[in-house]
């Protein structure tokens, strides 16, 4: 059997091929190949492929699947399969779904889940969606500190089979405190008649219930870890959560933040509608039309020196352009900072003198070799200066803006990409034509 199919070699594999190679061939396929030929084909077509398809594996392929499409996948068959996939699935999966969808239909398929399956969903879907007891998965290993290895094996050789990860076993007390953890691997090569105190190893890093999905995925990065556990304020464990999760979390965090920073809604995608994309966009935009209104009063205030000199009109839109990007660049590094946790109480003055100091070193640079560039053009030292002075003021003035804006908006509760290249910019438009028009008006006479 072929295992290194085309995209339509594998469409007719599994449209034709017998049940039987199908089976095997899924064994070491990865769902997202399949869910990549079910996106494309038509519904006819994707609705045979499916139903070819065993039920764990389409469990998978809905965990998989886009937010939209899990519910439509899971539908498109008989009643009695969807219970047969649903206990397939994991319980933080089923959670992630049903968290997507209308209360009737969320209804629907709590109906079809066993009572203590439904039970535990409801008590999942009551945490907060974004927090790490809102991601975890409740099939994890706890075993007991007086069991011995040979016991641990048999209890795995009976229950080991419908748990996700079982590279890490948790070790409780008979309060179901956690007390800490075992490898596998330090299982596996003990004696049997091995206590598991005698191989636990207590320095276990729980997660609390409530702490933000974002933070549990900067401990997996700053750990490496494969699973980590989830404690209330008892520390008894509660479920675990696990690397891939952490790592769609961070992926969306990005691509959330990445939207914010455009003044996109993070919901946007590629393949929405038009009038989807307009309702993401025009209400920024709208924002931004108004502080472009503001930088054009700011303008406005010098009109007369702008007749008088004329060149100026030529000349001020690099003053705000340089600014502006300089305030973005500073807004990309802390922005990202905040987002790792690397920016904090105890370095936000150093890192805001750093950014005065870059703001300062390249103003000058900039300055310099603009104003140079403005006394050769028009023959005038004195608009060098000018150009040079409102050049440093502002880029001075964008570094630490692009370090304000987003520190200011985390200190109000609210997510520091939002929409900050839009405030930054505007600061220094405003700022980048007052300095530069204002030093204009102040050495007239030297200018005319």
């Amino acid at each position: 059997m072929k295992t290194n199919m085309t995209r339509n070699e594998l469409k007719v594999f599994l449209l034709h091929a017998p049940q039987d190679k199908v089976l095997e061939y899924l064994e070491n396929a990865h769902p997202v190949d399949i869910l990549d030929i079910l996106k494309e084909d038509e519904k006819n077509d994707c609705l045979d492929i499916l139903n070819r398809l065993p039920e764990n594996f389409i469990a998978e392929i809905i965990d998989e699947a886009e937010d939209e499409d899990k519910y439509k996948i899971l539908m498109s068959f008989s009643d009695n399969k969807q219970k047969n996939i649903l206990q397939e699935m994991s319980s933080d999966e089923v959670t992630d779904l049903l968290g997507i969808l209308e209360k009737d239909q969320a209804d629907r398929i709590l109906q079809k889940m066993t009572t203590d399956d439904a039970r535990n969903v409801r008590r999942l879907l009551s945490y907060e969606p974004d927090t790490a007891a809102g991601i975890m998965a409740t099939e994890f290993v706890a075993i007991k500190g007086d069991m011995t290895v040979e016991q641990t094996l048999k209890y795995l050789q009976k229950t080991g089979e419908d748990i996700e990860n079982i590279d890490d076993l948790y070790v409780v007390d008979k309060f179901d405190k956690l007390i800490g953890v075992v490898a596998l691997k330090d299982l596996v090569v003990k004696s049997f008649d091995t206590h598991i105190m005698d191989i636990i190893n207590p320095n276990v890093m729980p997660i609390p219930s409530n702490m933000d999905q974002e933070e549990v995925g900067h401990k997996f990065e700053k750990y490496g870890s494969l699973t980590m556990p989830v404690v209330d304020n008892f520390s008894r464990l509660l479920g675990i959560v696990t690397v891939d999760d952490v790592m769609q979390i961070l992926r969306d965090e990005s691509t959330e933040d990445i939207h914010r920073l455009g003044g996109v809604d993070e919901g946007e995608k590629i393949s929405g509608t038009t009038m989807e994309s307009v309702r993401s966009r025009l209400p920024w935009l709208v924002v931004n039309l108004f502080t472009a209104i503001l930088a054009s009063a700011v303008v406005g205030v010098f009109q007369g020196t702008i007749e008088k000199v004329v060149a100026l009109a030529t000349l001020m839109p690099i003053v705000t352009g340089m600014g502006g990007n300089a305030g973005t660049q500073t807004l990309t590094v802390i922005v990202r900072g905040l987002a790792l946790d690397e920016l904090n109480y105890e370095n936000e003055k150093r890192v805001l003198f750093k950014e005065v100091g870059i703001g300062t070193v390249t103003g000058v640079v900039i300055g310099l070799i603009i104003g140079i560039m403005s006394f050769i053009w028009q023959g005038n030292a004195m608009l060098g200066v000018v150009m040079a002075l409102a050049m440093i003021l502002n880029m001075v003035v964008a570094t630490v803006t692009g370090y304000l804006v987003p520190l200011i908006l985390k200190k109000l509760k609210a997510d520091p990409a939002l929409a900050s290249s839009i405030f930054v910019t505007t600061f220094t438009d405003c700022c980048g034509f007052f300095f530069f028009l204002g030093l204009a008006t102040v050495f007239m006479r030297f200018l005319i």
